[in-house]
Order: C-alpha cells, then structure tokens, then sequence
C-alpha cells in the first residue's frame, strides 16, 4: 500500500509566529521549524498548550533559521522527549547557542518577574515554559548540513537546504518523499538584502509552502545607499531633539545591519560620533558569529565595521541601568518587538520625554507592545507601569529582512510548474488575502491554500492538496489583538478620564457604575452555569 505524505501546521498559518510544519509519511515524522507564537498574549499563551503531537515520536526537526519565531519552541520540545536531530546550516547552528539559551534566560526571568509583581499577590505562581538548561541541550542536538546538499533526515524522506536571503544561516527546505516534491520558503529576504545573496531555489514541484509576512505591502525599491540616506535623516532629527534615540531592534541580524549602517555613516562623516549603546548580550554574541562568518558575506568591507569606538555593547545589567541617565545616545536593544528584554527598560524612561525618539526598523506582529506604540497610543502599560507617549514614534521600512508583495510572486514564479498547491502561511489575514488574489490572477499554483493551525493535509503527487483533518475554531481571538491589549489600553486611561470629572460624587458614581457591569456580568455567568449543570 503507498504510503501518503502528509502535512499539519501546527503555527504560523494567518499568523505571522509559531511556524510549525509536520510532514509524515507512514510512521515517519519531521518537523520543518518549532517555533514561539509571538504577539497578544492570549497567542502567547499558545506557548504553553499541549503540542498538537507527541515529541517523543518526532524523528527530526529541520530548521529554516534561528529566528525564535521558528526556533524558540525547540527547548520545549527536547525537554517533552524528542531526542532525534535539529538539521540546519552550520551559521544557524552557531546561532542557536545563544539564541536559545538567552530565550531561556529571558524565559526563567520574566517568570520570576510576573510572580514578584504586587497585583499578583497570593496567587498560584507561574513556571517558567523552560529553563536555560533545556535550551542548551536542545542546542547541543543541532546537526550543520551545507546548503544545496542533499541528507536524509530519516528514512524514506531526504532534504536539502536553499538560500533564504532572509538572516545568516536562512534556508528554504527541499523535501523529496512518497513520490512527492515539496518546498517550503522559511522567510525570505528582500532584494538588494545586506549581507546575503538573493534567495534561490529550484523549479517545478507538487507543493509549495510560502510566507506571506508582506503580501500586502509593496515597498518602494531601495538600495542599501538609499537606505543608509534614510537612516541618516532619521538619526539627524532625532539629535536635533535633544533626547536618545531608542531603537526596538532585533539582535540577530537587524542589529548587525543598522552597526555597519552607522558604521558606514559616521566613516562618511554624514553623522556625528555619537555613542552607540548596544544593550543587548544577545545582539554581542550573535555579532561575534557574524564575524566569524565573515568571509561568507557580503558587504562586509572593513574588518573593523562592528568595533567602532563609539560602539559600546552593555552586557551587564548595572550597565543598562545606567544608561538611564544618558541623554543625546542611540540605544538599540532587544526585543524588536517590544515583548520582553531591556528594551521595555528604555521605553519606560523614554517614552514620556517629548524629547526622545522611538525608531521601529521591524515588523510588529498584531498585539505586540510595539505594534500599539506604532499605531499611535498615547499611555501604554509596560511590566504593570502606566507610561505616557510623550516621544516621537518614527518608523523606517527599509530594513525589512522579509521580501515584499512582489519580491514573494517573483520567488514563487520562479518555483514554477507547482503541479498540486500553493500553501500561503507566516502572514496575516490581510496580507495572506492580498497575495492570495494576486497569485491567482496570475496563475501561479494549482490551487491556492490558506491554511488554519490544525489543519491536516494529504500531499498527493500532482494533484491538489486534499484536507482530512480541520482546524482549530478556538484561536480566531488570538490572531490579533485580544482582551489584554484592550484591558491595557483602558485601564492605562482610565484615571485621566475620572479626572476629568470635576464633581467628586460623580466620580464616585463612575466607578460603581463599572462595578456594577462586571458584578452584573459575573452574575449573568453563574446563573448560566448553574442551569448547565441542573
């Protein structure tokens, strides 16, 4: 009997984090990526839930990249029993000895933060998702592999990896099982990306799996010159101000790009000698595997590019504390997205200076800290701390590593025949919609797929994918923002707006009105569950 290739995601499917892929055939099972939900924190809270498989019976795992979006679960599922191997390039693989232990330092301590803060008093403490430890063992499984090299993960499927173009040591996954050809993207960069050549790939596959982050934005085409110019300006008004320039960035890779970006700038004199606090051991490490890597980038034309004299990365945390008191500075620090680290730090002494500028050079997922700052809030709650937006909020696009709407039918069309289906995943609704119209007016799969988390797939050779399992009903709250970004942002107003109120009766009568909605709404509650159960 012929045994059928399958496929389940179990993340990144009409959302942008979390990619899981699961490909089996018979009793064979590989994971392409394993990563952390990143967003809301009702989606954050999918961290915590059961896999959608069972880890021990997980051959191997194959790795596009050490992004934690597709990397960060693997230290949950090496302590749940996997204990086959993790395949990537041999950068990823130098990589992931930081990025995971980190995630699993940031992991324990945010942990220890949440059950210290004093509105959580008397509660059941949390646990941390996992520890360092399992962070590291989960490291110490990662098997290098060339790129464009074929290997056999487990019997029965083999797999090579292409360049992604998207972060050092990216990769899109070749699979070749059951008769059936199947690519998926990972993420891929941009044209005229610094550092690493324009993805590549071969043509004419069954079924292909592509990320859609962009699929709803053309950017304006730009060259690393041109994007240096608009660094520049942004920098040169956010000294004018007066206050530090706190930039949200990612450590690996965004943080490398912007060094040799100011680096370049200040060699050119286009820029003051500013210090430049890098406040982000993580973004020190990952920088000292890119120059490990250096001869394999391009780009790269001082040896000396990320030892700046006015370069200084703060590893220790009395170090971070002190910059509290600079003024005139660029500070770059992790999380790009504004969920944990010591950038929320610099944003609760920075946000509410008029002064101060907050420069956002990534994507911000729907829900994450540093998508509501970006959409215009004016007070945001950080680490249980009401913060006024005093700051000028700018943004720069250019820096994306992700491809843009045209960039991904391009890299699409160039995988052409695709005889069965075009999955379209790592997007939101928006974006997925908007490249799903697109590539069907031009033709460019069999079928075009949108696919939910949960949904299972058979993945016949030649014909359209056949869905024989559907997916979850219950996350459709959690793909964007959800109850706690509006809990935040009313609770974060809500004394100015009883201030407001002159008369110290009306007030009062304010905030029992409120009262009396949740008693209301509790009580409504106990009664429908009474009649349940009578």
């Amino acid at each position: 009997m012929t045994k059928d290739l399958t496929l389940t995601l179990h993340g990144a499917a009409r959302t942008v984090t979390g990619s899981c892929h699961e490909f089996t055939l018979g009793d064979r099972r590989i994971l392409v990526d394993c990563g952390l939900f990143q967003g809301s924190r009702t989606l954050e809270g999918l961290n915590a839930g059961a896999f959608g498989f069972n880890p021990a019976k997980v051959d191997a795992v194959i790795l596009t990249h050490a992004h934690i979006d597709h990397s960060g679960l693997l230290p949950r599922l090496v302590a749940e029993g996997f204990t086959g191997r993790i395949w990537c390039t041999q950068p990823t693989a130098d990589l992931l000895e930081y990025m995971l232990a980190d995630a699993g330092r940031i992991q324990e301590a945010d942990t220890a933060r949440r059950n210290r803060r004093r509105d959580r008093a008397g509660e059941d403490p949390f646990d941390p998702l996992y520890t360092e430890a399992d962070a590291i063992a989960a490291w110490g499984q990662a098997c290098p592999v060339e790129l464009e090299e074929w290997f056999e993960p487990v019997p029965g499927i083999r797999a090579r990896l292409w360049n992604a173009g998207h972060i050092l040591g990216s990769a899109s996954v070749e699979l070749e099982a059951g008769g059936v050809r199947v690519l998926c993207s990972g993420d891929l960069g941009p044209d005229n990306k610094a550092f690493h050549a324009d993805p590549e790939g071969p043509s004419g596959f069954d079924h292909v799996l592509c990320e859609s982050t962009y699929g709803d934005r053309a950017r304006e085409p730009m060259t690393i010159a041109g994007r240096r110019k608009v660094l520049e300006a942004e920098i040169r008004g956010a000294l004018a101000r007066g206050g530090n320039l706190v930039i949200p960035t990612f450590a690996l890779e965004r943080t490398q790009e912007l060094l040799l970006d100011i680096a370049e700038l200040m060699h050119a004199g286009a820029i003051p000698n500013v210090p430049v606090f890098i406040d982000s051991p993580l973004a020190s490490q990952a920088t000292r595997v890119f120059e490990k890597h250096a001869a394999e980038l391009q780009d790269f034309t001082r040896e000396q590019t990320f030892k700046q004299p006015g370069f200084h990365f703060v590893e220790s945390v009395q170090e971070s504390i002190r910059l509290n008191s600079v003024s005139g500075a660029i500070i770059m620090a992790a999380s790009g997205m504004c969920e944990a680290g010591r950038i929320r730090h610099h944003l609760v002494h920075n946000l509410h200076k008029r002064e101060a500028t907050v420069l956002f050079v990534g994507y911000q997922a729907a829900g994450s800290l540093g998508r509501v700052i970006l959409e215009g809030a004016g007070r945001v709650r950080i680490s249980g701390e009401d913060v006024m937006v005093r700051a000028t909020i700018r943004r720069i696009d250019s820096y994306s590593a992700h491809a843009d709407q045209g960039e991904l039918l391009d890299w699409i069309s160039a995988r052409a025949p695709i005889a069965g289906s075009l999955f379209l995943v790592h997007g939101e609704q928006g974006a997925l919609e908007a490249l799903r119209q697109l590539a069907q007016s031009r033709e460019l799969g069999g079928t075009i797929v949108t696919p939910e988390i949960g949904e299972s797939y058979v993945l016949p050779p030649a014909a359209p994918a056949r869905r024989i399992k559907t997916g979850r009903t219950d996350l459709t709250e959690a793909l964007g923002r959800d109850w706690q970004n509006s809990y935040a942002e009313f609770v974060t107003g809500l004394k100015r707006e009883l201030s407001r109120i002159e008369d110290e009766r009306e007030r009062q009568k304010a905030v029992e009105a409120m009262r009396k909605v949740l008693d209301s709404y509790t009580h409504f509650r106990r009664e429908k569950h009474g009649k349940r159960h009578h």
